[in-house]
């Protein structure tokens, strides 16, 4: 075989199955939509857990209590000990960032974690941290900022 030869392997293009077309064909009269009923109809669909009119499972069953999965909030967590190896004495932390340095995907809210040391004097301004990891950034001479201290300052600016 030479480079410029170039095909698809054997099997990799089928033709197409046309219906419809006479009943020598094969797929002629009722075109492979069997007799008659709903399906054989056009636009006869039916959704999922459709049960041919009867009330379906999902309808008969209660639905009871109250799920909070529509409402949950969903972090990304970033340990002090990545902080540490990442960034530099004196740099703001924050979700821009964390970005920038790989430490986190996309932009979803980031909680930091105290898992780790920290040595390093920095500012850290994301929307959650938990109690150790903020202690120890105070610890290390660092300021933070969470979510909720910043909503407390805007009201505050806004009274």
């Amino acid at each position: 075989m030479q480079d410029f030869d170039l095909h698809a392997p054997e099997g990799a293009n089928k033709k197409k199955r046309i219906l419809g077309r006479g009943q020598g064909s094969g797929r002629g009269t009722t075109s492979g939509k069997g007799h008659k009923g709903q399906k054989a109809r056009s636009g006869g669909k039916t959704y999922v857990g459709f049960e041919g009119g009867q009330m379906p499972l999902y309808r008969r069953l209660a639905q009871r209590g109250f799920s909070n999965y529509p409402f949950k909030k969903e972090y990304q967590v970033v340990n002090l000990s990545e902080i540490e190896k990442r960034y530099n004495d004196g740099e703001t932390v924050d979700n821009a960032s964390l970005y920038i340095k790989r430490l986190i995907k996309g932009p979803v809210p980031v909680k930091i974690l105290g898992n780790g040391s920290l040595s390093k004097k920095l500012t850290v301004k994301v929307p959650a941290i938990s109690a150790s990891a903020k202690e120890k950034i105070e610890k290390a001479g660092g300021t933070v900022e969470s979510a909720a201290e910043m909503a407390d300052k805007n009201n505050r600016k806004k009274a």
